[in-house]
């Protein structure tokens, strides 16, 4: 099965909370590899690759994200990812 990619813009409470860290090991829970990083503006970044029912259920977990987390809104795009990931990373901020 061909992997698919989705790139995720999630707003709300999503920083210090423990959100990157939790959303990691859900990642590789589900084999699914990529990768997430805090943004400037309190928002979190995420690209997610793996297969399409993997994919859907960390997209899905994002909309609640781990306790503590107050997501007010995920932007979840399918995108061509010029890459292949081969593990899920916390990557620095942006």
């Amino acid at each position: 099965m061909n992997p698919i990619s989705v790139r995720m813009i999630i707003s709300g409470r999503v920083q210090g909370v423990g959100y990157r860290d939790s959303l990691r090991l859900v990642a590789q829970a589900l084999d699914v590899t990529g990768w997430v990083r805090n943004l400037g503006s309190g928002d979190v970044e995420a690209v997610i690759q793996g297969d399409e029912d993997a994919v859907d259920r960390i997209v899905a977990w994002c909309h609640n994200g781990p306790p503590g987390a107050n997501v007010r809104f995920v932007d979840a795009q399918l995108i061509d990812a010029s890459e292949t990931y081969i593990a899920f990373s916390r990557l620095p901020a942006a």
